[in-house]
């Protein structure tokens, strides 16, 4: 565990409100050095009382989490750190940490999340094994939350095709939810990514799994919903995949099917019909490779090195290329929806997307509730 590793899981433990010490982490180059700054800095950066004191006075962290950071494939990706995955950054609430087991750089990968039912008839179950298995052999991630039915098919289907996978806990990076998963959450951490924003040992919850399905909807470019009844978690993961102006697919099933009633109701609610996993790919691809060759590069340049601190917000965004130029000139301070951004620019959503999370990693641009404006 490096001193900066123990800095984060410190403010981890702080609990309370994660704005404030994401703010905190963003004006510090690293944890230590937010941690380094003191009780003033902590209250000026919004940090209360109770966080304070904790702060202050550190307990020593559990056994369990240290024990578990030793394995060399563990790590622990904050806030700060260049490897945390841009899209999730975009999402209304994300995550200050994420404990990774297998292979970080997944989360940079272009995804797609298939979730449905815990109980799915044996036509979903093949469904959801069919989409992943060619998603997988196209490219895309799939990205799940490990519950069993329709979770569980996806995961499989994208391993038995050589594809990645992650699995999005519930419970502690250790503790794998349903036990009956076991074997398979230890398949996705040596062939793939398992993450949770609980550290080890934190026994599933009701209340950690919309907040889990936050996370599978923000890594994901977007979400296929499978099956799923009227009331659903998997349809909590498509609203809020929507919420995040990322792209909604429902597979239709039969009137008579109870599982299929939560898929036509997103349809209704304009999510898109889908029969094949290659119109979920075509529908996701330009902004797949885009996204992928922007976001790589952008990640390569805010590596850390000597000199390259972090203290303010960084204006180094490419504006010399005339589409970044359009891009400026076409934002304000006002916050503006995506569709008058294309009508000012000419650029596709697909084009605007890329642009504007690497603006917005540079800090020129903001977000919010799927509007932009520029920062200064």
């Amino acid at each position: 565990m490096t001193p900066d590793d123990h800095a984060l899981l410190q403010l981890l433990a702080c609990g309370g409100a994660s704005a404030p010490r994401r703010q905190l982490l963003d004006r510090y180059a690293a944890a230590e050095a937010a941690l380094a700054a003191g009780p003033a800095a902590w209250r000026d950066a919004g940090l209360d009382a109770a966080q304070v004191r904790a702060l202050a006075t550190p307990a020593d962290l559990p056994r369990a989490t240290r024990d578990w950071l030793a394995h060399p494939d563990h790590r622990v990706v904050g806030w700060h750190d260049p490897d945390y995955p841009a899209l999730l950054r975009r999402i209304p609430s994300p995550p200050l940490a994420l404990f990774v087991a297998g292979d970080a750089h997944l989360l940079w990968h272009p995804s797609v999340a298939v979730v449905g039912s815990r109980s799915p008839t044996a036509g979903g179950r093949d469904h959801a094994r069919d989409f992943a298995h060619a998603f997988a052999r196209d490219g895309l991630v799939v990205c799940s939350g490990l519950a069993a039915g329709i979770d569980t098919a996806a995961h499989e289907a994208a391993l038995a095709a050589g594809g990645g996978t992650i699995a999005v806990l519930g419970s502690g990076i250790d503790v794998p939810y349903p036990r009956e998963n076991t074997a398979l959450h230890q398949r996705i951490a040596e062939a793939g990514a398992v993450v949770s924003e609980h550290p080890p040992g934190t026994q599933a919850r009701r209340e950690h799994f919309p907040a889990r399905n936050r996370i599978i909807a923000g890594l994901a470019l977007g979400t296929l919903v499978v099956e799923a009844a009227e009331r659903s978690g998997a349809l909590i993961t498509a609203r809020l995949a929507a919420d995040a102006g990322r792209e909604v697919f429902a597979v239709p099933g039969s009137i008579r099917n109870p599982m299929a009633r939560g898929c036509h109701r997103l349809i209704r609610d304009g999510a898109g019909l889908v029969e094949s996993a290659a119109e979920v790919t075509a529908a996701l691809a330009p902004l797949a490779l885009e996204l992928a060759d922007a976001l790589r590069g952008r990640l390569d340049t805010l590596a850390p090195g000597p000199g390259n601190a972090a203290s303010g917000p960084r204006n180094d965004a490419p504006v010399l290329d005339p589409d970044y130029q359009s891009l400026w000139q076409a934002l304000g301070h006002d916050p503006s929806p995506m569709d008058r951004l294309v009508e000012r620019t000419g650029l596709t959503v697909a084009e605007l997307s890329s642009m504007l999370l690497v603006m917005e990693l540079d800090g020129r641009v903001v977000t919010e509730h799927g509007r932009y404006s520029r920062t200064s």
